[in-house]
């Protein structure tokens, strides 16, 4: 699995992310997995909020950015913000992929596609729900 260039300023060994994270979190983030589609517990939430990266808490996506892509993964048109996420490229099973990760501890989000809706600028992050958790607000968060 290669190591990323980007400098995370949140650093574990693979033995404090075990002793963090459930099975399935560790596979996804740290071993860069993922999980079935269509069963994430995410992938279907209409709820106002936040999402952010279940290893480090750091804010990755807006729900008012995400929408259903039909993909069977939690889909967004854009992160949080220009310091939410790291893209890299993924040559993994034998594809070039755009991998996206948390940019606070480099935790294994999902990947980005360029078959998003064209008014939002065509672009899809796709993101497993086991990497983020959801912090519900009242209002749409801004």
């Amino acid at each position: 699995m290669k190591k990323s260039d980007h400098t995370f300023n949140i650093q574990k060994s693979d033995e404090e992310w075990k002793s963090e994270l459930d099975p399935q979190e560790y596979h996804v983030l740290i071993e860069k997995g993922t999980e079935r589609a269509f069963t994430g517990k995410y992938n279907v939430n209409k709820e106002n909020g936040i999402y952010t990266c279940a290893a480090c808490g750091h804010p990755i996506f807006k729900s008012t950015d995400k929408y259903d892509s039909g993909s069977g993964w939690p889909s967004f048109t854009e992160p949080y913000n220009d310091s939410a996420i790291v893209v890299e490229i993924d040559k993994s099973l034998g594809m070039i992929r755009e991998e996206v990760l948390c940019a606070n501890c480099g935790g294994h989000l999902g990947h980005r596609f360029p078959d998003g809706p064209e008014d939002k600028g065509g672009i899809r992050y796709c993101i497993n729900s086991v990497s983020m958790d959801f912090e519900k607000k009242d209002d749409k968060p801004e």
